[in-house]
């Protein structure tokens, strides 16, 4: 069953797959899984490249809003590869996630071999840096384990020394730039210093996994959904004229156009 995932999910270009027991996994929200009848079983987890080439020249938000709402990829692709699984094993339950998911994503990923744990608190991985997202399939099939211990980043400190705000995760430049409503003097200076409107990457781009996988020329996504609608740098206006079924297409839409329009302006200095 495992080679049969794998397989597919090589068929979209996530070459970064492995296994681990659920028992092995930190549950966050059990009801997630007893929803689908899942008590016990295996999560098949795996890491999807995001970054296309280009983006990190050529932005004014974070690498991971440029392509659209990777919330629908992930949709897409549960819609295509789950009702396959049910069909060759239909004695089994098979369910997936992405973010808001049943178990510690990072500590799974980590645990089950696809990279370590930055001390920015993000999965970091050899062949694509951080630049991932975090997807599962959950069954209560019970699939060879492949974890091992969890391991840490080599702890140089960089995205200690780089981030802003000493990588508090409350008080980060990603946190401030989706927080609603007016900001303060501060605040407004914090994201005209970052020069990004929505997210923050300082803790990613200063990485040494970065640096080596971009030496290594392996960062890049070779997944046309994140290569294709791109729109790295934004205006106000660009937001403003968006209409709202594009706008809905993207991920930044969650805390509506008034938001990232506010930063936006921030940046453009058009706000005082």
């Amino acid at each position: 069953m495992f080679a049969f995932i794998k397989d597919k999910l090589n068929e979209f270009n996530i070459d970064l797959v492995s296994c681990i027991s659920l028992d092995q996994c930190d549950i966050k929200r059990p009801y997630l899984l007893q929803r689908h009848g899942i008590q016990n079983g295996s999560v098949v987890i795996f890491a999807v490249p995001y970054l296309a080439e280009g983006v990190l020249e050529n932005k004014n938000i974070s690498a991971y809003v440029t392509a659209k709402d990777y919330h629908l990829f992930f949709n897409s692709l549960f819609e295509e590869i789950l009702p396959l699984l049910k069909k060759k094993y239909p004695d089994n339950n098979f369910v997936g996630f992405t973010d808001h998911s049943p178990i510690d994503e990072i500590g799974a990923a980590s645990k089950s071999g696809l990279g370590q744990v930055g001390k920015n608190h993000l999965l970091l991985t050899e062949k694509y840096s951080s630049y991932i997202f975090i997807g599962e399939i959950i069954t209560d099939a019970i699939l060879p384990s492949l974890a091992s211990e969890s391991t840490s980043c080599i702890g140089c400190n960089k995205c200690l020394e780089a981030c802003p705000v000493g990588l508090n995760v409350e008080g980060c430049l990603s946190s401030l730039a989706q927080k609603k409503g007016e900001l303060t003097q501060e605040e407004k200076e914090a994201i005209k210093s970052s020069g990004c409107a929505w997210g923050c990457d300082i803790c990613q781009e200063i990485c040494p996994y970065t640096k080596r996988a971009i030496n290594n020329g392996t960062i890049f996504t070779d997944i046309d959904y994140f290569k294709n609608d791109l729109t790295p740098k934004l205006t106000s206006e660009d937001i403003e004229n968006m209409s709202d079924e594009l706008f809905k297409e993207r991920a930044y839409s969650w805390r509506n156009k008034a938001t990232i329009i506010r930063n936006l302006k921030i940046l453009e200095g058009k706000e005082s």
